[in-house]
């Protein structure tokens, strides 16, 4: 007579699964996208231009987001909530910065007459201006997920430990951080 020990098995929770699904049509999305933007590089009315400066201090906003993101869940599974309410409001506040300053390029381009939408706009800035902003659509989404936790944080009157939700919003922001670190180093090695 045998025995078999069998461990649990580990099964992925459903909200994860359903996450990663929604990433990958996400990565999808913005691939189709860069994409369509190189092939439509190789057509003469292409305009050269270079990215405003201020996209470099949003990709030190979001890349610095993603650390107190980082820290944020690490403070929540350790239990220490003062310290998560500070780097999670941090997070939020870095991610809503990130949003501003990508707006501000938009300006800044517009200032340059380098024009996003519009009859007399060049493919170049309209394709960067469609990509950008769907990633700042994104991010928004990532705050509003952030905003949800922040205000758990500061109004729960249960003494609920979940790291789930913490690490659900911590993956989706890890990851749009990751895509605009792609997207920045696109735009600068296509151009």
């Amino acid at each position: 007579m045998t025995t078999s020990v069998t461990s649990p098995e580990r099964k992925l929770h459903p909200h994860k699964f359903m996450l990663w699904i929604a990433i990958g049509s996400i990565v999808m999305m913005f691939a189709g996208l860069t994409s369509a933007y190189l092939v439509k590089k190789s057509q003469t009315n292409w305009l050269e231009f270079d990215l405003p400066v201020v996209f470099w201090y949003s990709t030190v906003a979001i890349v610095a987001s993603s650390v107190t993101m980082w820290l944020a869940q690490k403070s929540f599974k350790a239990r220490e909530m003062q310290r998560y309410r500070i780097l999670i409001t941090a997070t939020a506040i870095l991610g809503l910065l990130f949003m501003a300053l990508q707006i501000v390029g938009f300006y800044d381009l517009e200032a340059k007459s380098i024009r996003l939408l519009g009859a007399t706009s060049n493919p170049a800035a309209s394709f960067l201006f469609v990509i950008t902003a769907l990633h700042i659509l994104h991010v928004l989404g990532g705050v509003v997920a952030i905003m949800v936790i922040f205000i758990r944080a500061f109004v729960g009157k249960t003494k609920l430990y979940s790291s789930r939700p913490i690490e659900l919003v911590s993956i989706y922001w890890h990851f749009v951080d990751i895509l605009w670190i792609y997207l920045f180093i696109f735009y600068h090695w296509v151009n």
